[in-house]
């Protein structure tokens, strides 16, 4: 992550949740006026609902951050670092994103925190390999 990720990653989430709010609120406006709905009550849940937000950013911030794969066509040849050790399969991670992966046939375990590059796609499975620390 950059140095101006991170409040870019914070801004993108937030405009995300604004639609939703606005929804809240305005139900919430409306079972005041028709339904006497406690005013108190709706700031309450209008309060719940943003603290919700602010607790759940932390886990979604990933998906937020700017430089995602944003194509299968960008991720052959492309290189990651192994999160979940390659047994012949595990997880690995390119980007923002995590990925399960499976080692080339006749390859032998690849540890966590190694960097692998792809070598094919199938389906929603990568097809790994490992990169040789000289080109790293």
């Amino acid at each position: 992550m950059t140095a101006g990720s991170g409040g870019r990653a914070i801004a993108r989430y937030t405009l995300f949740q604004i639609p939703d709010l606005i929804l809240l609120s305005l139900g919430l406006a409306a079972a005041v006026r028709w339904w006497n709905l406690p005013v108190l009550a709706a700031c309450g849940l209008v309060a719940l609902w943003i603290a919700k937000d602010v607790v759940m950013y932390p886990i979604l911030r990933v998906a937020y951050e700017p430089g995602g794969s944003s194509g299968m066509f960008e991720i052959h040849g492309a290189l990651g670092v192994v999160v979940q050790p390659l047994v012949p399969s595990g997880y690995v991670r390119l980007g923002s994103e995590l990925w399960k992966a499976e080692l080339v046939t006749g390859s032998g375990p690849v540890s966590v925190g190694s960097a692998i590059r792809v070598v094919e796609v199938r389906g929603l499975t990568l097809v790994v390999e490992s990169v040789p620390a000289a080109e790293q």
